[in-house]
């Protein structure tokens, strides 16, 4: 496996991330922002939800496609028009999370962004992977 997971135990818990992931493979892959559109580029759902479930639905397709699994992410930045609520729906994104991806989890970040590419969009997914 080229990931090494860390989380010491002078951090606190991490939960639905890892502080920090070393990485010994050969080949990087650089997963775009992936937003909630479907193959037609039409935005898809409504909720923070089910737009989350359709973009990293959508960055794990590119990432297979590219040869990797969900184990292979190192990094996943999520841009969200709505921090509170994405904090207030946290318990409800993780569950997509292990459903979609697993509990490999990779460094993780979300940052508040005051608008996507598309204006209905409420969050974004971008990603660093490693391969062997």
């Amino acid at each position: 496996m080229p990931l090494n997971r860390l989380n010491p135990v002078d951090l606190s818990p991490p939960t639905g991330f890892s502080h920090a992931v070393t990485a010994t493979g050969s080949r990087l892959v650089f997963l775009a922002g992936q937003t909630a559109l479907d193959s037609e580029g039409k935005v898809t759902g409504t909720t923070l939800p089910e737009q989350f479930e359709k973009a990293l639905t959508n960055l794990l397709t590119a990432l297979r496609h590219a040869g990797g699994t969900p184990a292979d992410l190192a990094r996943v930045t999520i841009y969200a028009t709505d921090v509170a609520d994405y904090r207030a729906q946290a318990a409800k994104l993780g569950a997509i999370w292990r459903k979609l991806a697993g509990r490999d989890y990779p460094a993780m970040a979300v940052i508040g962004a005051v608008r996507l590419w598309d204006e209905e969009c409420l969050v974004e997914l971008e990603g660093v992977a490693v391969l062997d």
